[in-house]
């Protein structure tokens, strides 16, 4: 029988019901559970029979309530999605004060069959940032393990965007209960909306534009280097890497290609699934190599699927998007300027990016197998948040996780320690 103390707070969770979805299993296991929502679309995807507290204060203020709350309810553990919000970096820091278990979802690293369930935090914050490779090699349990292929394409995108649209067209009508809600991202609510709106409207298009683009891209038959473009407002960029926007890192990849780069070598840009255009890449792109000089060298590709550029690449350049595990799979040079999981010495070039893009240092085969080996024995969750399938598979095994003493990287070295105790010391006698 679960213990009555342990009480679950649930915060901010990815777009749709899977957190709602999370909360009805842990209440039928006998587990107390609680949300606090910040605005409508918090409100929409709470299931209404379980507990639910709107939070009327400001940002500046929620510190201290979250604080008042814990005490008040008795909360032993905290469950959020994206660690690095404010509202969420505020948790963060009470979790650590407090002692409670801190359960930090976020979406795979290694996409799209997998979701991240981690303890204490996510991507740049996140354990595996301490870990070299032989770390890692120590506490694989199992190194015949089936490392599945890597799939070409990101997900069911339309899911993922149907269920941002919905969450911020609740954010659009008025609320005197959450007047003084501030969303984390730059743009405004109604922005939001509409952008999610067009992104699924003009999806056929764009997939004609991008199909074409691609196709003419590879019939030119130069070898080319895959510039791996995040989302603008992606919370790992920010809080994880010296760049504030994309186009920062697009006019450093330019001029380090300019430089450093072969003269029948190409640069192409590739957009992030479910970027919506808001930040107009395409024309900055255009005026950045202009400046450099190799106009004629660079190109800009919206969406699609991934594997189809990277299958005839020379090598990857990104901040820290996960979407480099899939050329690191491929055996690609992967250049990370930012920090991420998969920034490990075997694994991403050190090399100066000018003399990258001259020639590459390939990753370590065999150390990127080990990495991916622990990974899908630890924080990778199969299933996932945007389809009911996904979310019927990762509810079925994170919940146990959850109400485990350890988190998944203390809980593989607990395993291994107790497969290979250490000898028994001989005392010699006298």
């Amino acid at each position: 029988m679960p213990e009555s103390q342990v009480n679950f707070l649930f915060l901010q969770g990815p777009h749709g019901p899977f957190f709602g979805k999370l909360g009805h299993s842990l209440k039928a296991a006998g587990y107390g559970v609680l949300k606090i929502g910040f605005n409508r679309g918090d409100r929409f995807f709470w299931p209404r029979r379980l507990p639910y507290v709107a939070y009327e204060g400001s940002e500046s203020d929620w510190a201290g309530h979250l604080e008042a709350e814990i005490d008040r309810r008795k909360i032993t553990d905290i469950v959020l999605y994206g660690d690095s919000r404010p509202l969420h970096a505020a948790a963060v820091k009470a979790a650590q004060k407090h002692g409670l278990k801190l359960h930090s979802f976020e979406e795979g690293y290694l996409r799209p069959f997998w979701a991240t369930y981690e303890r204490n935090g996510s991507n740049g914050n996140s354990t595996l940032m301490q870990l070299s490779i032989e770390d890692m090699r120590a506490l694989i349990d199992d190194k015949s393990a089936d490392l599945f292929e890597v799939p070409a394409q990101w997900g069911p995108l339309w899911h993922h965007i149907w269920y941002g649209a919905l969450y911020h067209l609740n954010l659009l009508f008025p609320s005197r209960t959450y007047a003084r809600y501030r969303p984390h991202r730059e743009n405004s609510i109604s922005h939001e909306f509409f952008n999610g709106a067009r992104a699924l409207a003009t999806m056929p298009i764009r997939s004609l534009l991008r199909r074409h683009h691609t196709r003419r891209l590879l019939k030119r038959g130069d070898p080319y280097f895959l510039g791996l473009l995040q989302l603008g407002h992606d919370s790992s960029i920010i809080a994880h890497s010296a760049f504030h926007t994309n186009k920062q890192f697009v006019d450093l990849c330019i001029k380090e290609f300019s430089r450093g780069a072969k003269p029948h070598y190409r640069l192409v840009f590739k957009t992030h699934p479910l970027d919506d255009g808001r930040d107009r890449l395409g024309a900055h792109i255009q005026a950045s190599a202009a400046r450099c000089g190799v106009q004629d060298r660079v190109d800009y590709i919206t969406g699609g699927k991934l594997g189809t550029l990277l299958d005839s690449a020379s090598g990857a350049i990104t901040i820290n998007s996960t979407a480099a595990q899939q050329a690191l799979w491929r055996g690609l040079p992967v250049r990370a300027i930012g920090d991420s999981v998969f920034k490990k010495d075997g694994l991403v070039s050190r090399q100066p990016l000018a003399k990258f893009f001259d020639k590459p240092t390939a990753p370590d085969r065999a150390a990127y197998l080990d990495y991916r080996r622990f990974l899908l024995q630890s924080s990778q969750i199969a299933g996932g948040y945007y389809t009911a399938k996904g979310r019927a598979a990762l509810t079925r095994r994170v919940v146990d996780l959850m109400l485990a003493e350890s988190g998944p990287y203390e809980r593989l070295a607990k395993k291994k320690t107790a497969q290979n105790p250490p000898p028994a010391l001989k005392i010699a006698e006298p």
